[in-house]
């Protein structure tokens, strides 16, 4: 994947005007560049699909960010400091439309068929930051 200006410009970050906390996960992607080419699309602003979107943000999420190293996924979600993260994964994956997001996304991912998001996607463990 060619470099781009805006990765070295940065990220705007929303503001919530509550505390929130962060969770980190990461999965790898098949390594087959029109593989990863077509599942960059499929996420783009145009072609991720509404309903999921909707069940994301009706679970309480408030902010998913998605990026990307060759086929190195990492995904910031931020959340309300009361979210519960098991509990939310699990109605997640009762939502319209959620099962069949994650067996369309399968083909382009490191998983089993039928796994669930929360299957997929391996928790990231916080080693720094910079301390008060």
């Amino acid at each position: 994947m060619k470099e781009t200006e805006e990765e070295y410009s940065g990220y705007e970050r929303k503001e919530f005007g509550i505390p929130v906390k962060r969770y980190c996960q990461t999965m790898d992607l098949k390594d087959d560049p029109k593989l990863i080419n077509s599942y960059i699309e499929a996420h783009n602003r145009y072609n991720s699909w509404p309903e999921v979107r909707a069940g994301i943000r009706a679970i309480g999420i408030l902010e998913m960010e998605l990026y990307i190293l060759n086929n190195k996924l990492f995904m910031i979600v931020e959340t309300p400091h009361d979210f519960e993260w098991k509990s939310a994964m699990a109605k997640l994956g009762t939502l319209p439309k959620q099962a069949e997001w994650e067996d369309f996304t399968s083909m382009f991912q490191e998983c089993q068929k039928g796994a669930t998001s929360a299957q997929k996607w391996r928790m990231m463990k916080r080693i720094f930051y910079l301390y008060d």
